[in-house]
């Protein structure tokens, strides 16, 4: 039993430290923020746009943009997280795969910042 728990400690001791982290990030704007709003900082923010206009109104194809690119830029992350807890045991294969993902999706953010899609006017 000790042993399983001795297995286990090291993630107790990250899942301890990331909810400090964490803790201290939400308690920080309380102690430190500037305390005296205006009304631009009152105001509603919501995608850009007054979000009490006509509910039909058009969305800027940027916003679709931004909000794709976040989704494979945060699916890159999510495919790290395992590779990287393997990635004593998956070899030099598994490293050259990894590699070759990463490339694909650097040459498309490449690709991306060329074009623009990252500019906002």
């Amino acid at each position: 039993m000790t042993d399983l728990l001795r297995q286990y400690a090291p993630i107790l001791v990250f899942l301890g430290v990331a909810g400090l982290i964490g803790l201290a990030l939400l308690a920080a704007p309380f102690l430190v923020a500037f305390q005296r709003p205006d009304s631009e900082k009152l105001s509603a923010y919501e995608c850009g746009f007054n979000a009490f206009d006509d509910a039909r109104m058009k969305f800027d194809v940027r916003f679709y943009l931004v909000s794709i690119l976040f989704i494979i830029f945060d699916l890159e992350v999510a495919f790290l997280f395992p590779w990287a807890s393997a990635f004593g045991h998956i070899g030099w294969f598994g490293f050259g795969s990894m590699v070759v993902f990463l490339v694909v999706l650097t040459i498309g953010f490449a690709y991306e910042w060329k074009k623009g899609a990252l500019e906002w006017d």
